[in-house]
């Protein structure tokens, strides 16, 4: 039995009953929160290895709950899948640019909601490189996981550094949307490229010094994405 933590945030009993008893069936600690206020404390009191975020909640709501999770140095690391209702692509691009890893729309089914708590646990719990790479005024320990822009700390949530990671990994070499969304995501993700996507202008937005004109992730127009260390334009 694992015994990792995760936070279950859902206002819903039945759904709380049907994930504690299946997270739990499944070898994980469960701790809940009913309201988006008690998510927040928990979540820095308790600091779970994963959260499951609902986005229609009392107090506040999932999305300025993600963001206050982001913003603090102490969760900021903590991946989030959401669990909503809705399944307008709005709503889910929206959620992953406040930084959710992932996203998953009710009724869903368990045993997916399970494989993807299962990849996310298995990425942040497997051996990372041990090696620093440096390019331009960006360092990445891949040991810890850390990276910094002119010695000045970034937060990156961990779809966002898995994906700079596999990136800098195949530097040189174009890889698919598709590629992309098989390695990072670990699951099928059919039709959802966009989420590669939305992950790449966050991950420009916090390491390029013009996200709109980047020097290190280049896009391959109707393929997928490059690195170079001194790629400019897109």
């Amino acid at each position: 039995m694992s015994e990792e933590k995760i936070l279950v945030v859902d206002d819903e009993e039945h759904i709380v009953e049907l994930l504690k008893f299946n997270l739990e069936k499944s070898g994980y600690k469960v701790v809940i929160a009913m309201d988006g206020n008690a998510a927040i404390e928990i979540a820095k009191n308790e600091l779970p290895k994963l959260i499951l975020l609902d986005l229609m909640l009392p107090g506040k709501d999932g999305y300025d709950v993600c963001k206050e999770i982001r913003k603090d140095n102490i969760t900021a690391h903590i991946p989030i899948i959401m669990l909503t209702a809705k399944g307008e692509e709005l709503d889910k691009i929206l959620g992953l640019e406040l930084g959710a890893d992932d996203y998953i729309t009710k009724p869903f089914s368990v045993r997916e909601l399970i494989a993807r708590v299962k990849a996310v646990l298995r990425r942040m719990n497997g051996q990372p490189i041990d090696i620093s790479y440096n390019f331009g005024n960006i360092n990445i320990d891949f040991q810890k996981h850390e990276i910094s822009k002119n010695s000045k700390k970034v937060d990156l949530t961990l779809k966002e550094f898995e994906l700079l990671e596999i990136l800098i990994k195949n530097k040189g070499k174009v890889l698919t949307r598709e590629v992309l969304l098989d390695k990072i995501w670990g699951y099928e993700y059919i039709g959802e490229t966009r989420t590669v996507d939305v992950h790449i202008r966050h991950l420009r937005q916090k390491i390029e010094d013009d996200d709109k004109n980047p020097r290190h992730i280049e896009t391959i127009r109707g393929i997928g994405y490059r690195f170079n260390e001194g790629y400019k334009g897109d």
